[in-house]
């Protein structure tokens, strides 16, 4: 058995290894960076693929099961991601081939009918919480948000949050696959919110709506993907963040603009009860005849409209931004 490595594959290669993955039943990430492939001859037998610090696209050929193919594919893709400097990692699997990987090091973190996620740190998601300021009070709520960049619309919906809260945990996604880092976002909401002293910034680590959470290869219909890795993140949200921090409120923007968004909202408000969390939804702030939006910030950022993004995001974003655009 040979060893293949594409970082990534390219042109035939690739081409190979999509139709390979389709026979076992997966899609091919475009998102991938490295791969690798077990040959016998010119017929492939096993593959697996790194993400950052994702394993994925894991198969076995299904007239190779049970040769403990899965193992090697696992090894090579551990030791490159070693190499890269990525210790902490992360893959997800079906619920039924959960120890064939705690086998190879990795521990449960939650599961699905559909997907089980895992991660090769035992307690991982636990020791990460258990670091996260938790500031005393009765009435808990939170927010997840990417906040890419901070607008007034996200600081309209922390405000009318924490009124009605002892502690606001303003959750920011930590994944750095926006517009601007995870520090930058994280940053603008911790200035930007110095004057509500309810609001706890957390960040979400690798757990909360991120690459790990939301694989969308991994069921054969996208929709059915969609809505299994949506409901996973919120189980994830429910069970290891809410249940110890003590949140009992979540606080979302309405959605009149993403049908993604929109949908996950709706399945918020549909699972979270069941866990005792209220899911309470704020309508947007409006400005210039439509809902505040980052997205739109963004664009606006793109044309180096100043003057236009001055009016729907807070001090602290817009001087963030200037200097961004300012010559150096």
């Amino acid at each position: 058995m040979e060893c293949v490595y594409g970082a990534p594959f390219r042109g035939a290669a690739l081409e190979r290894l999509k139709g390979f993955l389709g026979s076992c039943g997966i899609r091919y990430d475009e998102g991938v960076e490295f791969s690798v492939c077990l040959r016998e001859g010119d017929a492939l037998a096993a593959s697996g693929s790194l993400d950052g610090n994702v394993l994925k696209c894991i198969a076995v050929s299904p007239a190779r099961q049970n040769e403990g193919l899965t193992a090697p594919v696992v090894t090579e893709l551990i030791k490159e991601a070693f190499r890269r400097g990525r210790s902490h990692l992360f893959l997800f699997t079906k619920p039924e081939h959960r120890e064939r990987f705690q086998e190879l090091g990795f521990y449960p973190i939650s599961r699905t009918d559909e997907v089980l996620l895992m991660e090769n740190k035992k307690d991982g998601i636990q020791a990460f919480v258990a670091r996260l300021p938790r500031p005393p009070g009765d009435r808990i709520g939170a927010i997840v948000a990417n906040c890419n960049p901070l607008t007034r619309g996200h600081l309209y919906l922390i405000e009318t949050a924490a009124a009605s809260c002892d502690v606001l945990h303003l959750f920011i996604l930590s994944e750095d696959k926006s517009d601007f880092s995870a520090q930058a976002r994280r940053d603008l909401a911790i200035r930007g919110t110095a004057h509500i002293p309810q609001v706890v910034v957390q960040p979400t680590g690798p757990y909360l709506i991120s690459a790990a959470t939301f694989p969308d290869y991994f069921l054969k219909d996208p929709a059915a993907a969609r809505e299994a890795n949506g409901s996973l993140d919120l189980k994830i949200f429910a069970e290891h963040f809410a249940r110890p921090l003590g949140i009992r409120r979540r606080f979302v923007g309405d959605e009149p603009y993403s049908p993604l968004t929109a949908a996950y909202n709706r399945r918020m408000r549909t699972s979270l009860p069941a866990y005792g969390i209220e899911v309470v939804e704020i309508p947007r702030l409006e400005a210039g005849g439509g809902p505040i939006s980052a997205s739109r910030v963004r664009a606006l950022f793109k044309a180096g409209d100043l003057e236009a993004i001055g009016t729907i995001v807070p001090p602290v974003t817009y001087r963030y931004l200037a200097s961004l655009l300012s010559p150096s």
